[in-house]
């Protein structure tokens, strides 16, 4: 048999159990393996959910933590895709859904107690390669203490139910070094019927979940900016560059490769081929797209056609016949090219410019192309018209107006979520359905010059730019940038002024990472390009509700929030129905608990977030504390008065339950059933058993002081204890009851019924 992590087995070194628990043993380590089993999913068999959005975090050593849905997940069951990196090789760990206990606390308990099939997929074990439980136990990590599973996750069982308690997808380290905090990570999630007590919270001094970008740096070191493309695999800004005006003594034009993070220029491909081969100064006038890996395809004037990655010396590239290139796409097979040589459309092969099909439409000279849908927009500004070619074909099959009057060029877009086209002209963007239909415009202050799409949230950017005349009172010498969402093409984030942005010295444009969180804007009159961060409002994901209790009982509230930069949380508390209200002190976690009091019945609660854009609160819930019955509740009045009116918080310390009622003199009655804080095993001495109905006056335990965390001790009939069975304790120390017979294997340990049974009876 697999030796099972945690269970005792005989062997050198190992002390032999009594004979008598020899068949316990086994039959408790058999079914530890069983609950390991369950962890033995294949590390690369993951799939996205569909529920919520990807969260990361990042854990004290540094590791990365990625959940792939996180809110709204479906109570009964929901599978998650959780992914890894940068974790260390020497510690193995555990993947589950647990309670989250708050910072440097162990977090459990965990879904995914024992199993005797096997069969269950609510977590996953992670060991280093060469681990002894490498196989069908538990997964190795991969290059970089990497990882790739799937877990199966619900809302309530193993003695966890998140509507109660906050819950967060974690890694923490296995049963080897329990006590290792360092693998703590941790990602909240929640479930659809776990609904905030108001959506979205009170926002106080703009709307919660309000989106907006933020300028936070400027990158000079690429020339005069005029065409971005953030590169899908090597992650890599290009440039495309024309010389600025206040640097002659320098020739900057040419294709540059910046670090994104920093701006710094990593290369510059000055030259590409001209008329005669010859390699010459070339500006990079508009990017067409990536090529595989790294690099780009490029339109240098004239007539030139390029591609070249970072580090190359010089772009390889051929000249063109005809006229001036005026728009340059991806083609419809490798190795091509689609070209606007003002009315005339082209598909060229890259390599030798042999032109594979053209067409000369009726005028225009931009396009986007939707290979997707098999069609291209050619946009014909002076005519005001719009006609749709079929790349099969290669024929015009659809032409449709473009109204209004003011036909200064913009720009032709596609999304390519919805094939939806989107053409600037003047201060408007004209928004096209995929069947050529328009179908709402959007009035700007400024001039339509560039938009890009995030398919991955829905979101499309326009940039504006002033005009640059000041002597039109429509100028600032501002631009703008705007953000809508897709489908309803509302506004989806604040509008952004971009100051010292206009048309004067050529067109701005834009690239978007995907995701939306960063966006990278270029300004050629400024010669810069600026890197614009993702900041959005606290948004309340959870919320508390009213809640009613006893006094002496334990309350806790939950709060959750979403926002960028992540909101710090502050309690609060009022004393006279809302009127007022003060902040509870130390009281800076999602989950606030204190032992309620009876001086404390019609209070209010609130939690405030706060970040750098703004500040949410949750709606107030009101705290009813009533009487507490029972001679075991006497110690939960017992100094109610004097904890009151610290609002919950810091109040646990003073007339807590440690004056429980005499259990010993039993009778009918079941009084002094609660002694201490049963879910961080307390240690107090009361009658912590309760005299037998039927045994009036039979005397219980004396008080098993730190009796086993999470579990309860209750009388027997003749006065003599036995276990209530212990769930998955907030120690993590799991209790196993003798009808079990199994393990549970993220409870943080392994305790058979043996051993629990010789502490609640006092034996050493």
């Amino acid at each position: 048999m697999t030796p099972t992590p945690g269970t005792p087995l005989s062997g050198p070194g190992r002390p032999r159990g009594p004979r008598g628990a020899a068949g316990l043993g086994r039959r408790a380590g058999a079914a530890a393996v069983a609950a390991l089993l369950l962890a033995a999913i294949p590390a690369g068999a993951a799939s996205s959910a569909d529920a919520g959005t990807p969260k990361s975090a990042t854990g004290p050593k540094g590791q990365k933590l990625t959940v792939s849905a996180t809110t709204g997940l479906d109570p009964a069951s929901e599978k998650v895709r959780v992914t890894g990196e940068g974790y260390g090789l020497t510690t193995g760990i555990y993947v589950a859904l647990c309670k989250d206990n708050g910072a440097n606390r162990v977090p459990s308990p965990c879904l995914g107690g024992a199993d005797m099939s096997g069969g269950s997929k609510n977590s996953q074990w992670i060991v280093p390669p060469g681990d002894p439980y490498e196989g069908e136990l538990a997964s190795p990590f991969g290059p970089g203490g990497s990882f790739d599973v799937e877990i199966e996750i619900r809302s309530k069982g193993d003695g966890l139910d998140c509507a109660d308690v906050p819950c967060s997808v974690v890694t923490r380290a296995d049963h080897r070094a329990s006590g290792d905090r360092t693998q703590d990570v941790r990602i909240p999630v929640t479930f659809s019927d776990q609904e905030p007590g108001e959506p979205g919270g009170v926002g106080v001094d703009v709307p919660a979940g309000t989106v907006s970008y933020k300028p936070v740096a400027d990158f000079t070191s690429a020339g005069k900016p005029l065409d971005l493309l953030l590169h899908p695999d090597s992650k890599k800004l290009y440039v495309g560059a024309d010389n600025l005006p206040d640097t002659a003594d320098v020739d900057e034009r040419g294709l540059y490769v910046l670090n994104p993070q920093d701006g710094k220029a990593e290369s510059w491909i000055s030259q590409a081929p001209g008329p005669t081969g010859e390699l010459r100064a070339s500006t990079a006038a508009r990017i067409s797209g990536p090529l595989p890996d790294d690099g780009v395809v490029y339109n240098y004037p004239l007539r030139g056609v390029g591609s070249a990655k970072s580090g190359d010396a010089a772009a390889s590239g051929v000249w063109l016949a005809g006229t001036t290139i005026t728009e340059i796409a991806p083609g419809t097979a490798p190795g091509t090219v689609l070209i606007a040589q003002g009315a005339k459309l082209s598909e060229i092969e890259t390599a030798t410019g042999t032109a594979t099909r053209s067409l000369t439409l009726p005028g225009g000279n931009r396009f986007a192309a939707d290979h997707a849908r098999g069609a291209l927009w050619f946009t014909d500004f002076t005519a005001g018209k719009l006609h749709r070619v079929d790349l099969v074909s290669f024929s015009v099959t659809a032409s449709f107006d473009l109204p209004g009057t003011d036909w200064i060029a913009g720009f032709t877009a596609a999304d390519p979520a919805s094939g939806a086209v989107w053409v600037g002209v003047g201060r408007s963007v004209l928004v096209f359905d995929a069947s050529g239909t328009l179908v709402q415009t959007l009035p700007g202050k400024d001039l339509a010059r560039d938009a890009a799409f995030d398919p991955r949230t829905g979101r499309a950017f326009v940039v504006w730019q002033d005009g640059g005349n000041l002597s039109e009172p429509a100028n600032d010498n501002n631009g703008t940038l705007t953000v809508y969402d897709t489908e309803s093409l509302a506004p989806a984030a604040t509008e952004l002024s971009l100051p010292g942005n206009h048309s004067q010295a050529g067109a701005a444009s834009l690239a978007v990472e995907p995701g939306g969180d960063t966006v990278f804007v270029t300004s050629p009159a400024e010669g810069k390009i600026t890197r614009l961060t993702r900041q959005v409002s606290p948004l309340v994901t959870q919320a508390p509700a009213d809640r009613t209790v006893r006094a002496g009982e334990e309350v806790a509230l939950t709060a959750r929030t979403e926002g960028t930069p992540e909101p710090t949380v502050r309690w609060q508390v009022s004393t006279d129905d809302a009127q007022t209200w003060r902040e509870l002190d130390g009281a800076t976690e999602p989950v606030l608990t204190f032992t309620a009091r009876t001086a404390q019945d019609g209070y209010r609660y609130r939690a405030e977030f706060r970040n750098d854009v703004g500040t949410t609160r949750t709606a107030p819930i009101t705290l009813t504390v009533t009487a507490a019955t029972g001679g075991g509740d006497s110690g939960g009045d017992t100094g109610g008065d004097t904890g009151g009116d610290s609002g919950g918080p810091g109040d646990s310390s003073t007339g807590g339950s440690d004056t429980g009622g005499d259990g010993s003199t039993g009778g009918d009655s079941a009084g002094g059933a609660s002694t201490g804080d049963a879910s961080t095993g307390g240690s107090s001495v009361g009658s912590a058993a309760t005299g037998g109905g039927d045994n009036s006056g039979g005397t219980g335990s004396a008080g098993a002081t730190g009796a086993t965390a999470g579990g309860g001790s209750v009388g027997g009939g003749n006065g003599v204890e036995t276990t209530s069975g212990g769930g998955l304790a907030a120690t993590g120390i799991t209790v196993i009851s003798v009808t079990l017979l199994a393990a549970a294997l993220l409870g943080g340990g392994l305790l058979i019924h043996r051993q629990a049974r010789r502490r609640t009876t006092g034996l050493a």
